[in-house]
Protein backbone atom coordinates (compact mmCIF):
# COMPACT_ATOMS: atom_id res chain seq x y z
CA UNK A 1 0.00 0.00 0.00
CA UNK A 2 2.74 2.45 0.96
CA UNK A 3 4.82 1.44 -2.05
CA UNK A 4 1.91 2.10 -4.41
CA UNK A 5 1.27 5.52 -2.81
CA UNK A 6 4.97 6.39 -2.98
CA UNK A 7 5.24 5.66 -6.70
CA UNK A 8 1.93 7.45 -7.36
CA UNK A 9 3.12 10.68 -5.75
CA UNK A 10 6.57 10.25 -7.29
CA UNK A 11 5.26 10.05 -10.88
CA UNK A 12 2.67 12.74 -10.15
CA UNK A 13 5.36 15.14 -8.99
CA UNK A 14 7.47 14.41 -12.08
CA UNK A 15 4.45 14.89 -14.37
CA UNK A 16 3.54 18.26 -12.83
CA UNK A 17 7.16 19.46 -12.78
CA UNK A 18 7.81 18.45 -16.40
CA UNK A 19 4.52 20.06 -17.52
CA UNK A 20 5.57 23.34 -15.93
CA UNK A 21 9.00 23.09 -17.53
CA UNK A 22 7.41 22.58 -20.95
CA UNK A 23 5.77 26.01 -20.84
CA UNK A 24 8.52 27.85 -18.94
CA UNK A 25 11.65 26.54 -20.63
CA UNK A 26 13.30 29.09 -22.94
CA UNK A 27 14.81 26.39 -25.15
CA UNK A 28 12.44 24.67 -27.55
CA UNK A 29 14.49 21.48 -27.58
CA UNK A 30 14.36 21.27 -23.78
CA UNK A 31 10.59 21.80 -23.89
CA UNK A 32 10.20 18.79 -26.18
CA UNK A 33 12.36 16.66 -23.88
CA UNK A 34 10.30 17.68 -20.86
CA UNK A 35 7.16 16.86 -22.86
CA UNK A 36 8.52 13.34 -23.44
CA UNK A 37 9.20 13.03 -19.70
CA UNK A 38 5.65 14.18 -18.99
CA UNK A 39 4.22 11.54 -21.34
CA UNK A 40 6.26 8.82 -19.66
CA UNK A 41 5.16 9.87 -16.17
CA UNK A 42 1.46 10.03 -17.11
CA UNK A 43 1.76 6.67 -18.87
CA UNK A 44 3.18 5.13 -15.69
CA UNK A 45 0.26 6.61 -13.71
CA UNK A 46 -2.23 5.04 -16.13
CA UNK A 47 -0.54 1.66 -15.75
CA UNK A 48 -0.64 1.96 -11.95
CA UNK A 49 -4.41 2.59 -11.88
CA UNK A 50 -5.11 -0.40 -14.11
CA UNK A 51 -5.53 1.33 -17.49
CA UNK A 52 -2.59 -0.45 -19.07
CA UNK A 53 -3.85 0.13 -22.61
CA UNK A 54 -3.85 3.93 -22.24
CA UNK A 55 -0.45 3.80 -20.56
CA UNK A 56 1.12 1.76 -23.35
CA UNK A 57 -0.53 3.99 -25.97
CA UNK A 58 1.13 7.02 -24.34
CA UNK A 59 4.50 5.30 -24.26
CA UNK A 60 4.38 3.81 -27.76
CA UNK A 61 2.46 6.39 -29.78
CA UNK A 62 3.16 9.69 -28.06
CA UNK A 63 6.69 9.08 -26.80
CA UNK A 64 7.78 6.87 -29.68
CA UNK A 65 6.19 8.79 -32.55
CA UNK A 66 4.55 12.12 -31.74
CA UNK A 67 7.25 13.52 -29.45
CA UNK A 68 9.99 12.42 -31.86
CA UNK A 69 8.04 14.10 -34.66
CA UNK A 70 7.91 17.30 -32.59
CA UNK A 71 11.65 17.08 -32.09
CA UNK A 72 12.35 16.69 -35.81
CA UNK A 73 10.00 19.57 -36.68
CA UNK A 74 11.70 21.84 -34.14
CA UNK A 75 15.12 20.94 -35.55
CA UNK A 76 13.97 21.54 -39.13
CA UNK A 77 12.42 24.88 -38.24
CA UNK A 78 15.65 25.93 -36.53
CA UNK A 79 13.77 27.81 -33.84
CA UNK A 80 16.09 30.10 -31.95
CA UNK A 81 15.82 30.70 -28.25
CA UNK A 82 13.32 33.46 -27.66
CA UNK A 83 13.87 36.00 -24.96
CA UNK A 84 11.09 36.86 -22.61
CA UNK A 85 10.46 40.16 -24.34
CA UNK A 86 6.95 40.57 -22.96
CA UNK A 87 8.21 40.55 -19.38
CA UNK A 88 11.11 42.83 -20.29
CA UNK A 89 8.78 45.65 -21.36
CA UNK A 90 8.62 44.94 -25.10
CA UNK A 91 5.26 44.31 -26.70
CA UNK A 92 4.42 40.79 -27.79
CA UNK A 93 1.04 39.54 -28.95
CA UNK A 94 1.35 35.76 -28.60
CA UNK A 95 2.05 35.70 -24.86
CA UNK A 96 -1.13 37.59 -23.76
CA UNK A 97 -3.26 35.50 -26.12
CA UNK A 98 -1.68 32.32 -24.75
CA UNK A 99 -2.36 33.43 -21.18
CA UNK A 100 -5.98 34.22 -22.08
CA UNK A 101 -6.56 30.78 -23.56
CA UNK A 102 -4.81 29.18 -20.58
CA UNK A 103 -7.21 30.90 -18.18
CA UNK A 104 -10.21 29.80 -20.26
CA UNK A 105 -9.03 26.18 -20.31
CA UNK A 106 -8.40 26.30 -16.56
CA UNK A 107 -11.93 27.59 -15.94
CA UNK A 108 -13.35 24.82 -18.14
CA UNK A 109 -11.44 22.25 -16.12
CA UNK A 110 -12.86 23.69 -12.91
CA UNK A 111 -16.39 23.41 -14.32
CA UNK A 112 -15.80 19.81 -15.42
CA UNK A 113 -14.27 18.75 -12.09
CA UNK A 114 -16.97 20.55 -10.08
CA UNK A 115 -19.78 19.06 -12.15
CA UNK A 116 -18.31 15.59 -11.84
CA UNK A 117 -17.74 15.82 -8.10
CA UNK A 118 -21.11 17.23 -7.12
CA UNK A 119 -23.20 15.27 -9.60
CA UNK A 120 -26.13 13.56 -7.87
CA UNK A 121 -26.36 10.39 -9.94
CA UNK A 122 -22.61 9.85 -10.03
CA UNK A 123 -21.72 6.35 -11.14
CA UNK A 124 -18.83 4.77 -9.25
CA UNK A 125 -16.73 1.80 -10.22
CA UNK A 126 -18.58 -0.41 -7.73
CA UNK A 127 -21.92 0.15 -9.52
CA UNK A 128 -20.63 -0.59 -13.01
CA UNK A 129 -21.58 -3.84 -14.67
CA UNK A 130 -18.21 -5.05 -15.90
CA UNK A 131 -17.50 -8.36 -17.57
CA UNK A 132 -14.18 -9.69 -16.36
CA UNK A 133 -13.79 -11.74 -19.54
CA UNK A 134 -13.54 -8.56 -21.65
CA UNK A 135 -10.26 -6.66 -21.43
CA UNK A 136 -9.80 -2.91 -21.19
CA UNK A 137 -8.70 -2.74 -24.82
CA UNK A 138 -11.96 -4.30 -26.06
CA UNK A 139 -14.04 -2.01 -23.84
CA UNK A 140 -12.26 1.14 -25.02
CA UNK A 141 -12.51 0.04 -28.65
CA UNK A 142 -16.22 -0.71 -28.42
CA UNK A 143 -16.96 2.68 -26.85
CA UNK A 144 -14.64 4.66 -29.13
CA UNK A 145 -15.87 3.19 -32.41
CA UNK A 146 -19.58 3.18 -31.51
CA UNK A 147 -20.56 6.07 -29.25
CA UNK A 148 -17.67 8.42 -30.04
CA UNK A 149 -16.82 7.50 -33.62
CA UNK A 150 -17.65 11.03 -34.85
CA UNK A 151 -15.25 12.64 -32.36
CA UNK A 152 -12.62 10.07 -33.32
CA UNK A 153 -12.92 11.02 -36.98
CA UNK A 154 -12.80 14.74 -36.14
CA UNK A 155 -9.60 14.23 -34.14
CA UNK A 156 -8.07 12.42 -37.12
CA UNK A 157 -8.94 15.38 -39.38
CA UNK A 158 -7.36 17.79 -36.87
CA UNK A 159 -4.17 15.72 -36.82
CA UNK A 160 -4.14 15.70 -40.63
CA UNK A 161 -4.43 19.50 -40.68
CA UNK A 162 -1.62 19.73 -38.14
CA UNK A 163 0.60 17.58 -40.35
CA UNK A 164 -0.18 19.74 -43.39
CA UNK A 165 0.59 22.87 -41.35
CA UNK A 166 3.95 21.45 -40.27
CA UNK A 167 4.82 20.63 -43.89
CA UNK A 168 3.89 24.16 -45.00
CA UNK A 169 5.99 25.71 -42.23
CA UNK A 170 9.07 23.64 -43.08
CA UNK A 171 8.74 23.96 -46.86
CA UNK A 172 11.36 26.16 -48.43
CA UNK A 173 11.40 26.75 -52.18
CA UNK A 174 14.94 26.49 -53.51
CA UNK A 175 16.01 28.43 -56.57
CA UNK A 176 18.21 27.37 -59.53
CA UNK A 177 17.01 23.78 -59.38
CA UNK A 178 15.63 21.93 -62.38
CA UNK A 179 12.18 20.64 -61.52
CA UNK A 180 9.83 18.28 -63.27
CA UNK A 181 6.27 19.16 -64.18
CA UNK A 182 4.37 15.91 -63.77
CA UNK A 183 1.15 17.30 -65.22
CA UNK A 184 2.91 18.46 -68.38
CA UNK A 185 4.61 15.09 -68.76
CA UNK A 186 1.39 13.15 -68.34
CA UNK A 187 -0.80 15.41 -70.48
CA UNK A 188 1.57 15.89 -73.44
CA UNK A 189 0.66 14.45 -76.83
CA UNK A 190 2.65 12.82 -79.59
CA UNK A 191 2.68 15.96 -81.70
CA UNK A 192 4.35 17.99 -78.95
CA UNK A 193 6.75 15.26 -77.83
CA UNK A 194 7.96 13.74 -81.11
CA UNK A 195 9.16 15.64 -84.16
CA UNK A 196 9.79 13.80 -87.43
CA UNK A 197 12.25 15.30 -89.89
CA UNK A 198 13.08 14.28 -93.42
CA UNK A 199 16.78 13.62 -93.62
CA UNK A 200 18.60 13.73 -96.90
CA UNK A 201 21.00 10.94 -97.72
CA UNK A 202 24.54 11.40 -96.49
CA UNK A 203 23.70 14.68 -94.73
CA UNK A 204 23.34 15.53 -91.09
CA UNK A 205 20.49 17.09 -89.21
CA UNK A 206 20.79 20.43 -87.52
CA UNK A 207 19.17 20.43 -84.12
CA UNK A 208 18.44 24.15 -84.29
CA UNK A 209 16.23 23.78 -87.37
Amino acid sequence: MYTHAFFFYFFSFIAIFSALMVITSRSTINSVFFLILDFISVGCLFIMVGAEFLGMILLIVYVGAVAVLFLFVVMMLNVAEQKQSWFMGKKSTHIPIGLLFSVLIFLELLVVVGGWKYKENLMTSSTLNMDKKISNTHEIGSVMYTDYVLYFQISGIILLLSMIGAIILTYRKRENIKRQSYFNQISRERSSAVEIKEVSFDKGVKIDD
